[in-house]
């Protein structure tokens, strides 16, 4: 490597995807709809308020922080290279082709690892929205199954058909979902402060902003890492760079804007539902573990009532859900194979990945197979045993996932402009120091990820729901050790064999920090000379 400098955007190129069809506003929809707000809510907050109590809003506001550090290094690096396969690309030209393979990969696993979640809880409330309970309270059953996985298959097609019907979509939905997310914010405070609420709720105090009345600091950062699953997704703004209007600007922009929009309604969320519910252990009160795993529908039908209205908006809350994890099942294929597509442009997988389809313009192969592969995890996952158990350990194991590319984007930033931070104070802060706290962040919370999800599910801190006995030393470890690690050795296997059946890239002569986004043509792919 003999430059200093980023390759010019002027010396980039469109691998066959269409150019231009996402604007900013489009680009923001996609990074927000793609953490599923609603979704993330409803199965998150709950187990935040049993860790850490009333702390619940500051938890909030502190996870934000890597996130939008991570987001400041996302957006500049785009500035360099808008490539779709963001991270991948990213960590190539910034430590070499081993270390960007494996950011790809940690792209890829991370969300093979979740659509099997989404998949199975927009299945649960299709049956839950028509008042089939019996049916939708059992996660595990074949009608939740095959509704899952016909989730899967809708939106698999909706990402084939292009990008802007997927943005326009994805439109309608996140509409849908944030403005009932408002609506059940400003009724359930308005009960609390005109006395109309419940015997458990509480006022807003600044206490609540205090984390130094949180137990402990294992508590606190396990708090923090549930969090940092929640904010994950709005990479997808960058991932689909590519095809937005001004590549190099857009997508960064859309990226922080889409890390504020969501700590604002999160933040606004968990006030307002731990104001009207409290945070006791009984009743509809937020640290009651049976409705750990659902709190804004049990909370929606408190808050509505069980009136007409009520009735209607409680069905609404439901159908936001609903579509919150339908409409993150698409977002989080979009930016799977887009990465895939990058990694097949440049060799890093097998030629068929960058197939682009002539008329839709989209990823072929990558699209179809993520879908395919998606199916195939899930219906296996369903017929284990603690299905269950084992699908929310799967969600569990992609924070290693998110913490090890996200933070691997912060170190390459700095890493990359490592020659140039020293030209002015914006460079060092915005370049250098910011992502790199951001990594630092990310990294520390992935050790600690590895620490508790080491843990035996019978010990009382343990962190994974099944436990994995390694035969002849009887230990018990953590099934989301067990998935994490595991999806981990995985990715370096393949990595291995790609080293030795398609060697080009992982020898720098398809990619390295003087490569050019490659055009891609027909038949062959033109490479540029080794450098």
């Amino acid at each position: 490597m003999t430059s200093t400098a980023p390759p010019a955007a002027s010396e980039s190129a469109d691998k066959g995807l269409r150019g231009g069809a996402l604007g900013i506003i489009a680009s923001v929809v996609i990074g927000v709809a793609s953490t599923a707000p609603a979704y993330s809510l409803a199965a998150t907050l709950g187990f935040i308020v049993v860790g850490v109590g009333l702390q619940s809003p500051i938890i909030v506001i502190l996870a934000f922080v890597p996130m939008l550090f991570t987001a400041i290094g996302y957006q500049e690096l785009n500035k360099a290279d808008p490539d779709c396969g963001t991270t991948f690309t990213w960590a190539t030209r910034a430590f070499g082709p081993k270390t960007g393979w494996l950011g790809g990969w940690g792209i890829i696993a991370a969300d093979i690892l979740v659509m099997a979640s989404l998949a199975q809880v927009a299945g649960q409330y299709v049956f839950l929205l028509v008042g089939a309970d019996s049916i939708g309270s059992n996660p595990t059953s074949g009608w939740v199954l095959l509704v899952g996985i016909l989730w899967i298959v809708i939106m698999t097609a909706i990402c084939y058909i292009g990008v802007e019907l997927s943005a326009r979509l994805q439109q309608v939905l996140l509409t849908v979902e944030l403005f009932v997310l408002l609506i059940f914010s400003v009724v359930a405070l308005a009960r609390v402060y005109t006395g109309h609420g419940v015997a458990s709720s509480i006022h807003l105090d600044w206490s609540w902003f205090n984390p130094m009345q949180i137990d402990s600091f294992s508590t606190f950062f396990r708090g923090l890492l549930l969090m940092l699953f929640i904010y994950w997704g709005w990479d997808s703004a960058v991932s689909v760079n590519e095809e937005t209007a001004d590549p190099g600007r857009t997508p960064g922009r859309a990226a922080i804007i889409s890390t504020v929009m969501l700590v604002v309604t999160y933040t606004l969320v968990t006030i307002a539902a731990q104001s009207f519910a409290g945070v006791g252990s009984k009743g509809i009160g937020l640290g009651n573990t049976d409705n750990s795993s659902d709190v804004i529908s049990v909370l929606g039908k408190a808050v509505f009532g069980a009136g007409h209205v009520g009735s209607i908006m409680s069905h609404l809350l439901i159908f936001m859900v609903l579509t919150s994890a339908a409409a993150s099942t698409q977002t989080t294929i979009l930016p799977t194979a887009r990465t895939a597509l990058s990694m097949g442009v440049y060799r890093a997988l097998p030629r068929r990945f960058a197939d682009v389809h002539p008329r839709f313009r989209t990823p072929t192969v990558a699209t179809l197979g993520f879908g395919g592969i998606s199916i195939v995890l899930y219906a296996i996952l369903n017929y284990t045993s603690n299905a269950a158990d084992v699908i929310a350990d799967c969600v569990t194991a992609l924070g290693m996932m998110i913490a090890f590319y996200y933070g691997l984007t912060g170190f390459a930033c700095a890493w990359y402009y490592r020659k140039t931070l020293g030209n002015s104070a914006r460079d060092l802060w915005m370049r250098g120091i910011i992502p790199t706290l951001g990594g630092i962040i990310m990294y520390f919370a992935l050790i600690w990820s590895l620490h508790d999800d080491w843990l035996s599910p019978a010990k009382d801190t343990a962190a994974s729901y099944t436990g994995f006995t390694v035969p002849g030393l009887h230990w018990v470890i953590g099934g989301a050790f067990v998935l994490g690690v595991g999806t981990m050795i995985v990715g370096v296997i393949i990595m291995l064999v790609l080293m030795i059946t398609i060697p080009a890239f992982f020898r720098g002569k398809t990619l390295n920090r003087d490569t050019p986004t490659l055009v891609r043509d027909e038949p062959e792919l033109e490479l540029p000379p080794t450098v």
